[in-house]
């Protein structure tokens, strides 16, 4: 029945049966014959016929449509099956990015499992801020990215959507007052603001933090979270992260506060991103595998 299918659809696009034969490469009568097997299958008639010409029937009408989505459905599959057996023959690497300072604990958990069910392929993991990462996934450097939202999302990438978290603010203990239990830009703007990454990437981070967070201090940069968490602690600046990133905060010396621009807590979704022309079955599998850390993480921590 599928070459029957193709027939049909081939017949009902060209109106026409000898078009439609030459398309298909067979002969005219062969074409006939084949669409009233299918008529004759089916149990219902799909073509009216008017001399030499044909109109769909509702039904007709209906398998048309219906028959187009299961041959594209059918193709796709082919052709994925096809460039699975041709990425083992070549050594497939799968390319990822994420996010620097967000954290690694989802991430790494999702390689883990990928690369314990698929271990003939290789993982190359990147690391950055946000610009740097997307400049990787639009040169093709990268294969999949897992990055903070900072711009309209585009039809020209598949965008999963992974996980959504509040920003806090991480003062020294002493900074703020024992009672309190969130914090404004307004009040840390005679503090710097540490960042973390390389210099490279400071104007884009500022930039950022100045125009969407609305942080108005200067700023300082320096190469990782734990030099960054020293500075804190010394009272010579904050840091602005992501309450799930806090969760490697040194509580016995720096404090964690939920950090508010005006009256209005700030916050950031996250996702997976790629482009929909490079996808591919291991990038598409990545991507669930990292989508059902983030739900069972968020599962456990509502029952809890």
């Amino acid at each position: 029945m599928f070459q029957q299918m193709k027939y049909f659809i081939s017949v009902v696009q060209h109106h026409n049966f000898t078009r439609a034969a030459q398309e298909c490469n067979i002969s005219q009568s062969a074409i006939s014959q084949q669409i009233k097997e299918l008529e004759n299958t089916l149990g219902v008639q799909l073509l009216e016929r008017r001399g030499r010409s044909f109109e769909l029937t509702e039904a007709g009408q209906y398998f048309y449509q219906q028959a187009q989505e299961i041959i594209g459905d059918v193709d796709n599959l082919i052709s994925a099956t096809q460039a699975i057996s041709q990425e083992q023959n070549n050594d497939y690497v799968l390319k990822l990015g994420y996010l620097v300072n967000f954290g690694v604990q989802e991430f790494l958990q999702a390689v883990a499992q990928f690369s314990k069910m698929y271990p003939t392929v290789k993982v190359q993991i990147t690391n950055g801020a946000h610009e740097p990462l997307f400049e990787l996934l639009r040169n093709d450097q990268i294969d999949l990215n897992f990055s903070d939202q900072r711009r309209a999302l585009s039809n020209e990438y598949n965008n999963e959507f992974l996980t959504e978290t509040d920003y806090v603010a991480i003062v020294g203990k002493n900074f703020a007052q024992k009672d309190d239990n969130q914090i404004t830009t307004d009040q840390l703007r005679q503090l710097p603001c540490i960042l973390v990454g390389e210099s490279s990437e400071q104007a884009e981070e500022e930039n950022y933090y100045q125009a969407v967070l609305g942080i108005k201090s200067q700023f300082k940069m320096v190469p990782t979270f734990d030099e960054a968490q020293i500075l804190v602690a010394a009272n010579q600046g904050y840091l602005v992260a992501n309450s799930l990133t806090a969760e490697q905060v040194n509580k016995e010396i720096n404090r964690v506060l939920p950090l508010l621009k005006r009256n209005t807590r700030l916050h950031q979704k996250y996702y997976a991103y790629w482009k929909k022309e490079n996808s591919g079955f291991y990038i598409e599998t990545f991507a669930e595998i990292l989508k059902n850390q983030f739900y069972h993480d968020q599962k456990n921590s509502d029952y809890n």
